[in-house]
């Protein structure tokens, strides 16, 4: 599933060439996706002009001066950014076109999301799939204290907090994996348990690896691509994610996997306590 750095790798691959462009046509080739499309899209958006684009947890944000477009790629989606009259494939469910270049969205699996929040609908944080997120990890200097305060009374697995994304947000299955790892906490030690000091060091693990991540396109992983088509290469970096019994790159012992919550976890036994 492409996490915080895949979406915010597609953010800055189509706000080039979209941002401040008139949206001229949308393409809908099916009824929706993981949620029906809204019924007036078309009427909503042709003929207004996109004005900037953001990215909250995992949604990708378009606004326009009426509203905004709330873009969620799911299990397997991708945007690429083709000229006008590329042919569709099987999979490409939706077209916006500015001009003479298009935005297409294709999601093998259909569990993406498009969806349409109005001006008249209040303020998009409330919106009810992003009133709920937690924090922004990136360039937040007070995230070491901000999941110590948050975690004294929760008894679950570290892993697992940072997963539920109530916290702090973006810190999907793969980059939990990685942060924990570089941190040297093992998985499975209950939130409460660990001192602000280990907070600092996952604080800034986690700050470190999105960031990797993101410079280097994401992580292509299964389906996703970037805008312009090319796979990121972050996976190549990995110390311990999709590494089961090869060599811990730190100490040499073998990486092992676990099951968390019906996820995978990876960790090196000796390098995370």
């Amino acid at each position: 599933m492409p996490e915080l750095p895949e979406v915010e790798v597609t953010r800055r691959g189509i706000a080039p060439h979209v941002e401040g462009r008139l949206l001229t046509r949308v393409i809908l080739r099916r009824s929706g996706l993981r949620w029906p499309f809204p019924p007036a899209l078309p009427a909503l958006l042709e003929g207004q002009t996109l004005r900037s684009t953001s990215r909250r947890g995992k949604y990708l944000l378009l606004q326009f001066d009426h509203g905004s477009l709330l873009v969620h790629l799911g299990m397997s989606g991708h945007l690429r950014m083709l000229p006008v009259g590329h042919p569709a494939q099987k999979h490409d469910h939706v077209d916006l076109e500015f001009g003479s270049e298009l935005m297409r969205f294709t999601d093998p699996r259909r569990f993406g999301a498009l969806l349409w929040h109005g001006n008249e609908d209040g303020e998009l944080a409330a919106h009810p799939l992003l009133r709920s997120l937690g924090v922004e990890p990136l360039g937040r200097d007070d995230l070491a204290q901000l999941l110590y305060r948050n975690t004294r009374t929760r008894s679950a697995a570290i892993k697992q907090v940072l997963l539920a994304g109530d916290i702090v947000v973006g810190v999907g299955n793969i980059y939990a994996c990685e942060s924990l790892f570089e941190a040297g906490i093992h998985p499975n030690t209950a939130a409460r348990r660990i001192s602000l000091e280990r907070y600092a060091r996952l604080a800034r693990a986690i700050q470190r690896v999105l960031a990797a991540a993101i410079a280097q396109g994401g992580s292509s992983l299964r389906d996703f691509i970037g805008v312009d088509g090319a796979s990121g290469y972050f996976q190549q970096s990995y110390f311990v994610y999709d590494r089961e019994g090869e060599d811990c790159r730190q100490c040499g012992s073998a990486v092992r996997r676990i099951l968390q919550g019906q996820r995978s976890t990876f960790y090196c036994a000796r390098c995370q306590r």
